[in-house]
């Protein structure tokens, strides 16, 4: 079976691309990153994600099953969220000319059209696009993503490591329940073998304060650290002074509503099975032990 994956070199796509492979199915990507390090050593080919519609559907061309990891998780430059949900309508167009089966999308948890944060709504245009495409579809809703290349944590670990304090925003009580990046391949995989159409939230099995969170990082990591709650804009403010140093965004005013908004957590049961704190022992020394810039990932 001959499947797309965007971003197969990057994060989640990645680790989709690598169970793809694993089943003997053959493999492409789109990438705006052309010049990032293969993984694969040379079995995934790589095409251009730059939204030409009739260029996507060339390189589309023959694959059964798209699994789309495409996003902006801020406003940087020309990369706006209104800009996204049209490069996705775009990559959804491409595939449908193509003759794609069937689409695997990931989403978000709680997603909203009257959504006031940009990231939401334009989380829930993208759902709608998908379901109006009239190609199969499955629709993966993960919150957090925790991971050897994930950003949130790794960097609260950095924080751990450098500062005799964590400052917190509020009063950290808000609930998120991250997933392992590997479970949410391997739901995607099984979602592109299915032939009904799905909408599933893709959560772990475990829910935390955010003060909860903190505390299970520092404490694996060995480097436990008094939490100073902190008015959220003043927290705000500490995140965008530390971005000054960092050469990066550390946090968004929409990323704070999002949390302290109770967003990122799951009515459904969970579909991961991996809990955080197995992961963060089994990776401690690693943790946190380089920042994890989002612009240098996705821009420089």
């Amino acid at each position: 079976m001959k499947t797309a994956v965007t971003g197969a070199f990057s994060y989640s796509g990645k680790y989709i691309t690598r169970r793809l492979l694993a089943r003997g199915a053959e493999v492409i990507t789109l990438t705006g990153h052309p010049d990032r390090p293969d993984p694969f050593g040379g079995q995934v080919r790589a095409f251009p994600l730059d939204f030409d519609v009739t260029g996507m559907a060339h390189s589309l061309a023959g694959v059964e099953t798209l699994y789309n990891t495409y996003w902006v998780r801020f406003d940087h430059g020309s990369n706006t969220q209104p800009r996204a949900v049209e490069n996705t309508r775009k990559l959804i167009e491409a595939a449908r000319l193509a003759g794609v089966r069937r689409i695997v999308h990931i989403s978000i948890t709680q997603p909203a059209a009257d959504s006031h944060l940009p990231y939401f709504w334009g989380k829930a245009a993208n759902e709608k696009a998908v379901m109006e495409s009239g190609l199969s579809y499955a629709i993966l809703r993960p919150t957090v993503l925790f991971g050897t290349e994930d950003i949130l944590i790794n960097n609260i670990a950095w924080l751990l490591r450098r500062f005799p304090f964590f400052g917190q925003i509020g009063d950290g009580q808000y609930r998120l329940q991250p997933i392992f990046v590997d479970d949410l391949a391997a739901l995607a995989v099984e979602a592109g073998l299915r032939t009904e159409n799905l909408l599933w939230d893709a959560v772990g099995p475990e829910i935390f304060s955010f003060d909860e969170l903190v505390r299970l990082v520092g404490k694996h990591i060995g480097h436990p650290r008094p939490l100073l709650h902190l008015p959220p804009g003043l927290a705000l403010g500490a995140a965008q002074f530390i971005s000054l140093f960092t050469g990066d965004v550390v946090l968004t005013p929409e990323e704070v509503q999002g949390l302290m908004a109770g967003l990122l957590v799951s009515s459904e049961p969970p579909r991961g099975t991996t809990r955080l704190g197995d992961w963060l022992s089994e990776n401690r020394a690693a943790v946190g032990s380089r920042y994890a810039s989002e612009l240098a990932r996705h821009y420089i």
